[in-house]
C-alpha cells in the first residue's frame, strides 16, 4: 500500500485533478457560501494554493513527480499553440505602445529593485546579504532576477555564468516562488476591481474594449457545436505543433551552440540562447501565429482556447505543487529581500501607469510577462478576458528575448550593492 507521502504520478496528477476540479465546481455555484468566497479569492489562485498545501502537508512528493516536466514540455506548446491560434496581430498593435511601456517599466523595476533591495537589509541584517565566492548571496539573487525579468531558461543562464553554490540554490528557487506568488495573488486579487483601478489611473480602455468586442464577434460568429473530427483536428494542430516545435527548438539551439562560442561559452551571458526550452516555446508561438493566417483559426469557435485553458490550468496546478509553504519562513532575511524588491517593481509600475495613463490590464499582464513568464501571464491575461491571452504570450515570449541581458545587469549591480 502507498504510504505519505505520495510518490506515484499517476495518484499525484489524480490529486491534482481533484484539485482542479473541486475549485471550478464550487466556483459555479451561485447563491451559496462559494459565490461570496470566490468574490475575494480568485479561482486561479485557488488553482495554485490546493496543490501546494498537498505537496507542504505532506500528502505528495512534488520531487518524485514527473507532472511539471510534462505540463511545461507538452501541455505548455500545445496551450500556446492553440491559444494564439486565432489570433489578430493588427488588432494587438492597435493596443499602441503603452502595453510595451508597461513591460519594460516591469524590467526596469527589476533591475533596479535588486541592488535597493540589497542595500535596505544590509542596513539592519548584513550577514544576509553577505557570503564570499561562489556562496555570495548577490550570485544566487542573480538567478532569480533571471527568472524575474525572462523565465527558467534566463535563470538557468545566471546559476551557470555567476556560478552560484547549488547546494544553496533551492533556497533562492523558494525566494522566486514565493515571492512571486504571493505578487501573482496581489494581482490577481485586483482583476476584480479592474474598473475602480482604472478609474484611479484615469485610463483609456477603448482599445482593449475593441479588441474584447472584435475577438468575441469572431468566435460568436463561428462558434459550432463541436464534433469528433473538430477535435482530432485540435489534436492535430496542437500535438504536431508541439513535436514540430521540440525538434525545430532542439535543432537551432545546437545549431545556435555549434557556431557561436558566445553561446557554446555556458560563463557567457549569451549562452541561454542555446537553450533548447527557450526555443521550444518561441517556435510554438511562432506555429500558433502562422496558423492564425490560416483557416485554421476558425477551429476557436470549436474551443481551441478553452481546450488550451485547460492545459494552462494543468501547468497552475503542477507550478503550485513546487511551492512549499512550510518553507516560507525558515529564512526571513531573504524573504524580506525579495519582498523589497517585488515592491520597488510593482512601485514603479504603478507610477508608471499612473502617469501615462495606462490600463490596469497593462500593468498586471507587463509585470506578469516578467515576473511570471509564459506561464503565468497567458493565465493572468485571460483572467480580464480570454480575447487578451495573446497580448500576456507575446510579451512573455519578448520577456525570453530581455532577460538574460537585463538579468546580468541587474546581478552586476547586485555586487556593486553588496560591497557598499
Amino acid at each position: 500500500m502507498n504510504q505519505l507521502p505520495f510518490t506515484e504520478d499517476t495518484l499525484i496528477f489524480g490529486l491534482l485533478a481533484l484539485c482542479l476540479g473541486f475549485v471550478f465546481y464550487t466556483s459555479s455555484k451561485k447563491n451559496t457560501f462559494w459565490e461570496k468566497f470566490y468574490s475575494i479569492v480568485p479561482t486561479v489562485l485557488m488553482c495554485y494554493l490546493l496543490p501546494s498545501i498537498l505537496a507542504s502537508s505532506g500528502i505528495i512528493d512534488e520531487k518524485s513527480s514527473q507532472s511539471y516536466y510534462i505540463a511545461s514540455r507538452y501541455l505548455l506548446p500545445a496551450a500556446l499553440i492553440l491559444m494564439t491560434l486565432s489570433i489578430d496581430l493588427k488588432a494587438i498593435l492597435n493596443l499602441g505602445s503603452k502595453a510595451l511601456i508597461m513591460f519594460l517599466t516591469g524590467t526596469a523595476g527589476i533591475i533596479i529593485g535588486g541592488p535597493i533591495a540589497i542595500l535596505t537589509v544590509s542596513i539592519f541584517s548584513p550577514e544576509t546579504v553577505g557570503g564570499v565566492g561562489p556562496d555570495a548571496v548577490w550570485r544566487g539573487l542573480a538567478t532569480i532576477a533571471g527568472s524575474w525579468i525572462g523565465g527558467g531558461a534566463n535563470q538557468a543562464a545566471m546559476l551557470e555564468v555567476f556560478e552560484f553554490n547549488q547546494e544553496k540554490y533551492g533556497g533562492m528557487v523558494l525566494i522566486d516562488i514565493v515571492v512571486a506568488n504571493l505578487w501573482m495573488a496581489v494581482i490577481l486579487l485586483g482583476v476584480g476591481k479592474t474598473k475602480k483601478i482604472d478609474t484611479w489611473l484615469k485610463a483609456d480602455t477603448s482599445s482593449i474594449e475593441a479588441l474584447k468586442i472584435k475577438v468575441s464577434e469572431h468566435t460568436a460568429k463561428i462558434a459550432r457545436v463541436t464534433s469528433l473530427h473538430d477535435f482530432m483536428m485540435l489534436l492535430l494542430y496542437a500535438f504536431a505543433g508541439v513535436g514540430l516545435a521540440h525538434f525545430l527548438g532542439n535543432h537551432f539551439a545546437e545549431f545556435l551552440e555549434n557556431t557561436f562560442e558566445v553561446i557554446r561559452d555556458k560563463e557567457k551571458v549569451l549562452s541561454s540562447l542555446g537553450s533548447k526550452f527557450l526555443w521550444m516555446v518561441v517556435f510554438a508561438t511562432v506555429i500558433g501565429i502562422g496558423l492564425s493566417f490560416t483557416k485554421a483559426k476558425n477551429y476557436e469557435g470549436a474551443g481551441a482556447s478553452k481546450i488550451g485553458s485547460v492545459f494552462i490550468y494543468i501547468l497552475v496546478a503542477t507550478i503550485g505543487m513546487k511551492m512549499d509553504l512550510g518553507a516560507v519562513f525558515e529564512n526571513p532575511g531573504l524573504i524580506a529581500i525579495g519582498l523589497i524588491w517585488i515592491t520597488i517593481h510593482a512601485g514603479l509600475l504603478i507610477i508608471v501607469a499612473k502617469i501615462i495613463k495606462a490600463p490596469f490590464f497593462f500593468l498586471a499582464v507587463g509585470s506578469q510577462a516578467n515576473v511570471g513568464g509564459a506561464a503565468s501571464a497567458p493565465v493572468v491575461a485571460a483572467e480580464f478576458h480570454p480575447s487578451l491571452t495573446s497580448v500576456g504570450i507575446l510579451l512573455a515570449v519578448f520577456g525570453y528575448v530581455v532577460g538574460t541581458g537585463g538579468a546580468y545587469l541587474c546581478a552586476l549591480l547586485m555586487e556593486v550593492a553588496s560591497k557598499v
